[in-house]
């Protein structure tokens, strides 16, 4: 299994993916009515695809995760470069940080980083922080169903591709009880060739995970949840 997808409920998801793939570098994918693709590729690291999907209306339940991007140095000129993309300057009561607090054009708030060493060879993400009712339980969780591992960091849990290179994701307390709604970002993980669904189903189960009841009707991969209530998808072994 391998983490593949981070996925956008958009509105407009032309106008999304492509802001998202202009703040980023990344290289489109898919460009088709109702999905936007493109594909984040870090060096000697790990591919990220960023997935733009249609949904009626602008969600309104706050996120559950968000993205950190790698300011450094260059923090107030990436923040300026992307308000010219179409982000704007956003206040969620964060006072007096040193990373800046933005909004893409849908709203979804994320963040530019002031320098941290724990963001060498990231890439343009530097982190995925995820709301965690339990982050010692739940990077467990992570690390065995991508095959992350612990890393340096600032949150309470900190994972990373075992290459050391690419975004880190980091599980710290969750600010409040989760939502039963669909949550606007989600991660995928991709089955690989041998993987038996069924089995790895059971151990999500097992670790404190389960499924996630909607009614969109039969779906080619399997909605579920973490620990702690975080929804995302089991897809397919590709073939």
């Amino acid at each position: 299994m391998y983490l593949e997808n981070l996925v956008f409920d958009a509105v407009d998801p032309q106008r999304l993916g492509r802001f998202w793939e202009a703040a980023l570098g990344s290289r489109k994918l898919t460009d088709e009515p109702g999905i936007y693709e493109t594909r984040l590729s870090v060096p000697d690291g790990p591919e990220l695809d960023l997935c733009f999907g249609r949904v009626e209306a602008a969600p309104t339940e706050p996120l559950r995760l968000h993205l950190d991007l790698r300011g450094d140095a260059e923090q107030e000129a990436v923040a300026a470069r992307l308000r010219e993309l179409g982000a704007t300057d956003l206040d969620i009561g964060q006072g007096d940080v040193p990373w800046i607090v933005m909004a893409d054009p849908e709203g979804n708030p994320f963040c530019v980083m002031e320098s941290r060493e724990v963001y060498s060879n990231t890439g343009p993400i530097a982190a995925i922080p995820i709301d965690s009712a339990d982050p010692e339980r739940d990077g467990k969780f992570w690390s065995w169903l991508t095959g992350w591992v612990p890393a340096p960091g600032v949150s309470p849990v900190t994972l990373r591709h075992p290459s050391m290179r690419g975004v880190l994701l980091e599980f710290g307390p969750e600010p409040g009880p989760i939502g039963d709604g669909k949550n606007r970002l989600h991660l995928d993980v991709r089955l690989e060739t041998g993987d038996d669904p069924d089995a790895v189903f059971a151990k999500v189960v097992e670790l404190g995970g389960g499924d996630f009841p909607h009614n969109w009707g039969e779906l080619p991969w399997r909605v579920c949840v973490d620990p702690s209530g975080n929804q995302f998808c089991l897809l397919p072994a590709r073939g």
